[in-house]
């Protein structure tokens, strides 16, 4: 395929990315790619190697040799999976202890370093909707199709506790804009959607209808 299109969602924690871009994937037949998944499958395997996810030195050593691939599986929709040795770790990821190393491991630049190529990889499988915190800005800054989502943080406090997670989000979103390595930010260009009150039908509905509307104006 020549020129796959990229459709970034980047924005806070529980301001509804991971939903959203996999109704807008499924939507459109594209690509799916969490990001996310694939910074906790790093806290993952440094947990499981006995690597202290607070030694960045050692985190990146890890990220450097460890051996991984990318695969596209199939399923209710299409989504870009790294497999570590040929397995993906779909459970073990979501583990409260591997959420809570995630975002030391994260903030390591050399494995940012790392992921931004990798997940500039995933163009191979085509098409893409791709959502994290730094797509937009870091990974795919040349996309023209680039969305930035919010809420209010009592609204997103609400969505952690109903999915049965305590988190201190204001922490969280302080850490993730004040990291040296590729910190959240709004991409230059971003369509801005606050969904506070809003189905994820609703704001999926809105970020295609952007989507198009912008790939029309490009023709």
């Amino acid at each position: 395929m020549r020129n796959p299109i990229v459709i970034a969602i980047d924005g806070t924690s529980a301001s509804g990315k991971s939903t959203n871009a996999k109704l807008v994937a499924r939507t459109l037949d594209y690509v799916y790619v969490d990001t996310g998944a694939m910074y906790r499958t790093l806290a993952w395997y440094c947990l499981a190697k006995r690597v202290d996810p607070h030694d960045g030195k050692a985190v990146a050593n890890v990220c450097r040799r460890w051996k991984t691939s990318l695969q596209c599986a199939e399923g209710e929709f299409r989504q870009v999976r790294l497999l570590v040795d040929g397995y993906f770790p779909e459970k073990e990821i979501r583990t409260p202890a591997v959420a809570a190393a995630v975002p030391h491991v994260a903030a390591v630049p050399k494995v940012r370093e790392w992921m931004k190529k990798k997940q500039r990889e995933c163009i191979q499988f085509g098409n893409l909707v791709m959502e994290g915190r730094d797509i937009g800005t870091n990974v795919f800054p040349e996309t023209d199709f680039k969305f930035y989502l919010d809420a209010s943080l009592s609204e997103r406090s609400r969505r952690r506790e109903a999915d049965g997670v305590q988190e201190n989000l204001a922490a969280r979103d302080e850490r993730d804009s004040q990291r040296k390595a590729a910190p959240l930010m709004i991409p230059l260009g971003a369509a801005l959607i606050d969904n506070s009150g809003e189905t994820p039908e609703q704001t999926s509905s809105r970020i295609i209808t952007e989507f198009k509307r912008r790939r029309e104006a490009r023709k």
